[in-house]
């Protein structure tokens, strides 16, 4: 455990540990706190229209009570915004780091709004992918993804496999026929999208703007064809 105040205005080490896909990293930047992951930069605790975006979407047009998955916590803005949609009744955060999952019982707690003790939450500590090819957890109505930096930037390899054709496959299969999928990325990821129009009959792409860079994008896939045999 680190300081939490510096003197230059550069971010300072909160914690650091040894996550399941590598090192972890929280930090205090000011007034926010961002996540580093194997020295790459994920999220902070500064702004998040997209991630809201995430679940209002995939949620649009449901009629309660809708049962919904977010798969990767991060600072907490999906899952606090899932909780003030009305036809929302139950809430699965699928989150492998066990550290993540505890920062929210502190620093990340605000941007959260203490969900985690709500008791329409059930947070599975578990990677996404065995959690989909296991017995558990049903179907739901959404599924909303925001696991690493998007499919076009996995921090961590063996995420890719969700973004591919067996990914797809094992998340068509958890959707209930009313169902969307939606998946966050840090840019436009034409190939992704593709293959999306391969495994579902309607897919849209929705860009989000940020103060720097190129726009975050919101995929929505709804309609599984056929599994190939």
């Amino acid at each position: 455990m680190g300081s939490v105040t510096g003197t230059s205005g550069e971010p300072v080490v909160v914690e650091r540990a040894d996550g399941a896909g590598g090192e972890l990293v929280l930090r205090r930047a000011g007034a926010h706190y961002e996540i580093i992951s194997n020295g790459v930069f994920l999220m902070d605790t500064r702004g998040g229209t997209s991630e809201r975006l995430l679940v209002r979407a995939a949620a649009d047009g449901l009629d309660g009570p809708a049962r919904l998955l977010i798969g990767g916590l991060g600072v907490g803005f999906s899952l606090a915004e899932a909780l003030t949609l009305p036809q929302v009744a139950h809430v699965t955060v699928v989150e492998r780091e066990p550290e993540v999952i505890g920062w929210h019982a502190a620093e990340l707690r605000p941007w959260s709004r203490g969900a985690l003790d709500d008791p329409r939450v059930t947070v599975e500590r578990a990677d996404l992918l065995d959690y989909l090819a296991g017995p558990h957890g049903g179907r739901f109505d959404a599924l909303c993804l925001d696991i690493d930096n998007g499919p076009d930037w996995t921090v961590t390899p063996g995420n890719a496999r969700l973004y591919a054709a067996g990914g797809l496959d094992l998340l068509a299969g958890r959707l209930t026929p009313r169902g969307t999928l939606a998946v966050w990325s840090a840019n436009a990821a034409p190939a992704f999208e593709t293959l999306l129009r391969t495994r579902f009959t309607r897919v849209r792409a929705r860009p989000v703007p940020v103060p720097r860079g190129e726009p975050d994008v919101v995929y929505l896939a709804s309609g599984p064809r056929p599994a190939a045999p």
